[in-house]
């Protein structure tokens, strides 16, 4: 259920109020009984924080540059999810592209000069 905020018009007296969506507007103040309470428009009361997520982050499989490994002497991540060390580490490294084939060399000449 949404916590709405009133305000009295008369006196002034302010109260946040419990009510589900449903239920009719408080008119009457609680504190003076005149029939001047209002409800009042507030800020949403959440904020969202950090970078989001997007609908492409995962498309294309992934682009970000592989993560950082910790020291085995290291403080644990922030977030406090585990970071793999040693073999593990190795396995989730990523792979080298294999070196390229040399460029094929010219085929031997025949010492013959092309005729013009």
């Amino acid at each position: 259920m949404p916590i709405y905020a009133y305000k009295c018009e008369s006196c002034g007296h302010a109260k946040d109020v419990l009510q589900k969506m449903s239920d009719d507007p408080l008119s009457v103040c609680p504190a003076c009984g005149q029939p001047s309470f209002r409800k009042q428009v507030t800020a949403a009361g959440f904020q969202l924080k950090g970078s989001g997520w997007y609908v492409t982050d995962f498309r294309g499989g992934n682009t970000a540059s592989a993560p950082a490994v910790a020291d085995e002497g290291a403080a644990p991540a922030a977030d406090g999810a585990a970071k793999p060390t040693g073999e593990a580490a190795a396995a989730l490294a990523p792979v080298a592209a294999p070196a390229a084939a040399p460029a094929a060399s010219p085929p031997p000449s025949s010492g013959l000069t092309p005729s013009a």
